[in-house]
Order: structure tokens, then C-alpha cells, then sequence
């Protein structure tokens, strides 16, 4: 039986993903910083799935290489080995120019979507170099395109960075292990989650404006939508640098073709 540790995992787009590795029959390893969310997630995930699946709940704060590591050899001990390593933990920006972020907004957007991304490459790495397989998923985002808008500058500056780090560790990858490790993207495109609405890990509350809701009800989708699609892709995925993208130009040109009579509406009370 496979194995999947997910960090930022006890709800949104993480947990999504949890329930559907579960479905697919893999041992789950959800991680958070947050230990009441972390309880209700494996409570939920522990009576749903295929049958003999187990889930481990793991606490994680991922800007904490200690705590990075001991994700890893946790789940490795319970296990025997880890199949994948999702780095899914992060937070939005503020929708402020980045001349009105705080040094502390600024530091925890990097530290978290950026940093995070690359102590948990870097810790699921070493350990599926040793044990000779794996695949490590990092999730793209806003600015991995090169897009750019205000108030997503550091969000978006994470975002590309992890794109490039994330290429770039596949190369070495093939350069050090002959691609038995996996280094990929994932690109799940706009889900529809309060990540959306909320900044500084869910304190801030986002205001957005009427353009932004438009273009979201247009390209937009439940993370129950877009796992369907993606889980089961990284579950059978066998290249390195594979890319698992959900939002394609044919799909978002196809969307805002059919916009006028196709109506939705994430934003209703």
C-alpha cells in the first residue's frame, strides 16, 4: 500500500486532496500547524477511504526544518517509506501594494510559500534518494505564469520562485538520481476556498473587488473539482518534471467563451 504526506493539510485544498489519496487507497500523513483542524481532519478522514487505508496526523510548522524532518521520519517509520511528499502548505498575501506590507507580512508569505516549499523538497529529497523512489509535488500559483496584479506582488514573487526551484531540483534529480525521484509541479489553477478571502494565514480578512469576483466565477472551481482530476494523475504520474495542471489555456479560453450563458455565482451570501 502507497504512502502520501500532504502539509497544510488539515482543511482546504489539502484536505481535499487527503480524501481522495484515502479513495485511492493510500496511507494519508496530514500535517498542520493548527492541532484543532489537524483532530477534525483525521477524525473525517479516518472513516472514509479504501478499505485498510490508515491516516497519521501529524503536527508541522514547514518554515521549521525540525519539524520538517520529523514529518518525514514519522511517516517513514509508520509506513515503511513515502510514495509522495505534497508541499501544499500556504498563505495569501494582503491586498496591499507591497510599500504597505509589514517586514512581518512580508517575511510570512516568503517563509511560508516559498521556505516551506523548499525544506519540505529538501527533507522528502534525502529520504527518497535513500530509499530510492518517490515523488515530491510542489503547488503552483498566482505569478508562477509571470502574472502580476497589486496587492499579490510577494504572493506571486513566492509563487514563481517555487516554479523555478521546483524545475531546477528535478534537474538535479535526474542529475544525481537518474529520476527515480520525482520533482513535479502541480497547477491546480483558482479554487474557490476561503484562501481567497483571507491573508496572513486566515487573520485578515480580504475584501475583493467586483473585477476579481468576475474573472473568479469564470475560471473558478471547488477544490473537490479539481482533485478529481489531478490526484489521480500524480497517483499513476511516472516522469520527473511532470507538470499536473488543471486550469489550461484551452480550458480557461473555453470558460470565458461560454461565460455569457454559462452563469456561476461563488459569491452569493
Amino acid at each position: 500500500m502507497k504512502t502520501v504526506v500532504i502539509t497544510g493539510s488539515a482543511r482546504g485544498f489539502g484536505l481535499c486532496q487527503a480524501r481522495k489519496f484515502k479513495e485511492l487507497g493510500f496511507n494519508t500523513v496530514i500535517s498542520d500547524i493548527n492541532e484543532e483542524n489537524l483532530e477534525k481532519a483525521a477524525a473525517e478522514l479516518a472513516n472514509m477511504g479504501a478499505e485498510g487505508t490508515q491516516v497519521l496526523k501529524v503536527k508541522c510548522d514547514v518554515t521549521k526544518i525540525e519539524d520538517v524532518q520529523n514529518l518525514w521520519e514519522t511517516a517513514y517509520k509508520a509506513f515503511g517509506g513515502v510514495d509522495i511528499w505534497v508541499n501544499n502548505a500556504g498563505v495569501n498575501s494582503p491586498d496591499k501594494p507591497v510599500c504597505e506590507l509589514s517586514a512581518k507580512e512580508i517575511a510570512f508569505i516568503l517563509d511560508i510559500d516559498l521556505k516551506g516549499a523548499i525544506y519540505g523538497s529538501k527533507v522528502a529529497f534525502a529520504g527518497m534518494k535513500e530509499q530510492g523512489y518517490g515523488q515530491i509535488y510542489n503547488v503552483e500559483g498566482y505569478g508562477s505564469n509571470d502574472a502580476m496584479m497589486t496587492g499579490l506582488t510577494m504572493y506571486g514573487t513566492a509563487k514563481r520562485a517555487v516554479t523555478y526551484f521546483t524545475r531546477s531540483l528535478a534537474k538535479e534529480s535526474h542529475d544525481v538520481t537518474g529520476d527515480k525521484v520525482k520533482v513535479c509541479r502541480l497547477t491546480p489553477g483558482i479554487m474557490i476556498t476561503d484562501f481567497i478571502k483571507t491573508a496572513n494565514g486566515g487573520a485578515t480578512k480580504i475584501e475583493l473587488p467586483e473585477k476579481t469576483k468576475k474573472v473568479y466565477n469564470i475560471l473558478g472551481d471547488y477544490p473537490e473539482t479539481i482533485v478529481d482530476y489531478c490526484v489521480p494523475r500524480m497517483a499513476e504520474n511516472t516522469k520527473n518534471d511532470a507538470r499536473i495542471m488543471w486550469l489550461t489555456n484551452a480550458r480557461a479560453f473555453g470558460r470565458f467563451m461560454t461565460a455569457g450563458f454559462n452563469k456561476r455565482d461563488f459569491f452569493k451570501d
